[in-house]
């Protein structure tokens, strides 16, 4: 499927989606399929029990296990991890209870039909979050953004999306929407509206304590989101 969202260039808000938590639930699929792979590697049984997760990049994330266990760090390190995970999540998608979150596809079409350019503001690796949106049949609504092999940080992997969607949009604003304090903070420093949604493992008050610009439930009022997001 291949959406006006992601082929048409149009004059309409550049909108930045993180994908777990905020688009849909994997129910820890990319979690398991991630320590699979360091298993299949490096003999390491559940590497990434004692790392926070939440809100952080993939990067990031591998980069700590890796340091956490003694292992080495490098390029051809990273790039055998992302080979053996992106070969594994597929399979742990369709054994895990998954779900598209409330309001989603009616939102992501709205927002193709009213000029908004989708993009994705995502701690996946790019070839990860496409498979986990394939999954639910949503790749087809977004064509770039920026992702966890873009930075470990995740302000700066935002302001890598936006450079590559400004073409589409030159003058156009830029929102956020994510489900954690860290999507929030990251849309603050790149000078983002910040949409938070309350439908991943924050709370309604730790989403507010990060400051966004407005604060949803979920997605599932339609007219209460394409005004939060400025569409």
């Amino acid at each position: 499927m291949t959406t006006d969202a992601a082929s048409d260039p149009t004059s309409g808000p550049i909108v930045l989606c993180d994908i777990d938590g905020t688009l849909i639930r994997v129910g820890g699929a990319g979690v398991r399929a991630l320590a699979l792979a360091f298993e299949q590697m490096f003999g390491v049984p559940d590497a990434l029990r004692s790392i926070e997760l939440s809100g952080r990049s993939d990067s990031w994330i591998v980069g700590r296990a890796l340091a956490l266990h003694g292992l080495p760090d490098s390029t051809e390190t990273r790039a055998a991890l992302l080979d053996a995970y992106t070969s594994i999540l597929p399979g742990v998608l369709a054994k895990t209870d998954g779900c598209v979150l409330p309001g989603v596809r009616q939102l992501l079409r709205t927002l193709g039909a009213r000029g908004a350019v989708l993009g994705l503001g995502t701690g996946n690796f790019r070839r990860s979050g496409f498979i986990k949106l394939a999954h639910f049949g949503l790749q087809g609504y977004f064509g770039d953004g920026g992702f966890g092999e873009d930075s470990e940080e995740r302000a700066e992997l935002l302001a890598i999306g936006v450079s590559r969607l400004r073409p589409r949009a030159p003058g156009a604003a830029v929102v956020v929407i994510g489900d954690t304090p860290h999507d929030v903070r990251a849309a603050r420093a790149i000078e983002a509206r910040a949409v938070a949604v309350a439908t991943g493992f924050a709370t309604r008050e730790e989403l507010e304590a990060a400051r966004p610009d407005v604060t949803l439930p979920d997605l599932s009022n339609l007219e209460a989101a394409v005004e939060a997001l400025g569409a």
